[in-house]
């Protein structure tokens, strides 16, 4: 086992006014983070047709940063038990300000997805490391309310990410590239913030790296994702491709796994699925991602293409479902820290947010905004009264020496749950988008030379009024037809949050606990006898 020194300064309790000034810092990078995945939402349209892109190369751009975020959230996870937090979290930020810069100056689909990579690799440090941060200064009684705060800063994000997006590609003289320029400032400034309100204990480990183990992880994770990116796109389903990507994952994640049970240092410590907790909330966050992200990233193409909004009108469209989240994220997360009793509140969650997912299940290019908001809104409650609350739940149920192991196995998951999701609902559009539109072709009598070729993404402006009504139908039928796919594991999510077991939220801090099972660990040393000699 490695050594661990106590830290520099005893941890103390900290006053609600020294929490707000050190989350101060963090809630401006994840502000950052948010705005990397949203602002570009409702430009993504504009932005695929101006670069000549398809079907896939959309897809592409949202999963490329989840797929670099996902790989690289347990990598960060690990740095934190040997590295300064603060000086990680300055240089993931670091690294989303050259990743923005490389997408707004991008000339073509292959820079574009690049950059989307380096901003993932940033946005997977600040992912991993916020959480382990708040939870090394909140106690899990108290952290309830804090994550209330951060679900509100998520939900603005969230919600000024689209808007702007969308104002910035309507307007003639900035552009769609303003939209990756537009965070740089964002970043810029949270790291100065940290740098003068984040005050962290210096805690030194006396740990190696596990590189082998690391790129094992990576690479098996990175060949599963490409493979659900690529299928029934590039290639069939069942073919060559698919065995060769998968049997790779496979072989990879399996040595990964040998290799992690045997190094003293794991980057993904095996012993902590152990914890039935742990094991439960990694299950349902894995699945929340899958509905989550796989269900809503496409939402504002379909308010684009299939009911021929603006860019700025998709990003007020979604307010509903973000307003939805802001309230029950925050209400949630006070009522919490006042009563300290939380399953209700997943339970609820899981059973409203599968509901939302039914609902939406059944739009069309028909549906009016009134029911699309109400269904909207329903996800949105459902969201966010499970999201921030599972990794509450398995912080407040593990040693504080696993804090950041457990919180970056959450976030990783949850990630690669989106990732999945994306990708894999992604090539279910694109499939039923060009069914929809042969077939209404066909009975046109127009026959496939009217589409859009292959699997290009659409210039409604561009289209005549009759190709505009048929893309329209068939946008709307297949984004439907992603919810009904995203409701079961919303289900599935529900089952997992069923069946763990609640215990009352701890009143002290990470850093107190941490001192505490130092100080046992040593008087349990002191009282071992010495083994006898010979």
């Amino acid at each position: 086992m490695s050594a661990i020194e106590a830290p520099e300064q005893a941890p103390t309790s900290m006053t609600n006014r020294q929490i707000l000034q050190a989350m101060s810092g963090l809630m401006a990078g994840m502000f950052v983070a948010i705005l990397a995945g949203t602002v570009v939402a409702n430009a993504l349209p504009r932005i695929i047709a101006d670069l000549n892109g398809s079907q896939s190369s959309y897809t592409w751009v949202v999963t490329s940063e989840l797929l670099a975020m996902t790989a690289t959230v347990p990598l960060w996870g690990k740095l934190s038990d040997l590295y300064n937090k603060k000086l990680l979290l300055q240089l993931s930020l670091a690294m989303f300000v050259v990743g923005s810069l490389l997408a707004g100056f991008s000339q073509g689909v292959g820079l574009l997805i690049f950059s989307r990579v380096v901003q993932g690799i940033g946005a997977g440090g600040l992912t991993a490391l916020a959480q382990i941060v708040m939870a090394a200064v909140i106690p899990p009684r108290r952290l309830g309310k804090y994550s209330g705060i951060f679900g509100a800063v998520f939900a603005v994000g969230t919600v000024a990410g689209p808007l702007i997006g969308g104002v910035l590609v309507d307007t003639s003289w900035l552009g769609w590239r303003w939209c990756f320029f537009i965070g740089v400032p964002f970043a810029l400034a949270a790291i100065l913030m940290l740098q003068r309100t984040l005050r962290l204990p210096t805690v030194r480990r006396e740990v190696k790296i596990d590189y082998l183990g690391a790129f094992l992880i990576v690479a098996g994770v990175s060949a599963l994702l490409i493979w659900t990116s690529l299928a029934g796109n590039q290639f069939d389903w069942a073919s060559w491709q698919t065995f060769a990507l998968t049997a790779t994952g496979v072989v990879l994640l399996v040595a990964a796994v040998f290799v992690e049970a045997r190094v003293p240092e794991p980057v993904i410590p095996l012993d902590i699925f152990r914890n039935r907790t742990v094991t439960l909330t990694t299950v349902a966050s894995l699945l929340v991602g899958v509905a989550m992200f796989g269900g809503t990233v496409f939402l504002s193409q379909y308010f684009q293409i299939a009911l021929g909004k603006s860019p700025t009108v998709a990003g007020l469209m979604s307010l509903p479902m973000i307003l939805g989240l802001l309230v029950s994220s925050t209400v949630a997360g006070q009522i919490i820290s006042a009563t300290g009793k939380w399953k209700v509140y997943l339970i609820a969650g899981g059973v409203i947010m599968t509901a939302g997912l039914g609902m939406l299940a059944t739009i069309s290019a028909d549906t009016g905004f009134g029911l699309l908001s109400l269904y909207m809104a329903v996800l949105g409650i459902g969201v966010g009264l499970l999201m921030q609350n599972l990794v509450l739940v398995a912080q407040n149920d593990v040693p504080a020496a696993e804090l950041g192991a457990a919180t970056s196995v959450l976030s990783f998951f949850r990630s690669m749950g989106g990732t999945i999701g994306t990708s894999v609902l992604g090539a279910v559009l694109a499939n039923r988008v060009a069914a929809e539109m042969t077939k209404s072709l066909g009975e046109s009598g127009q026959g496939a030379s009217g589409g859009s070729g292959h699997g290009a993404v659409p210039d409604m402006s561009k289209l005549p009024a009759a190709m505009r009504e048929i893309v329209e139908h068939a946008y709307g039928v297949a984004t439907a037809e992603l919810f009904l796919v995203a409701a079961p594991f919303a289900a599935l999510a529900l089952v997992a949050v069923l069946f763990i077991k609640e215990k009352p939220l701890k009143t002290t801090s990470g850093m107190e606990r941490l001192a505490e099972e130092s100080k046992q660990a040593e008087e349990n040393a002191k009282a071992t006898p010495p083994a006898p000699v010979g």
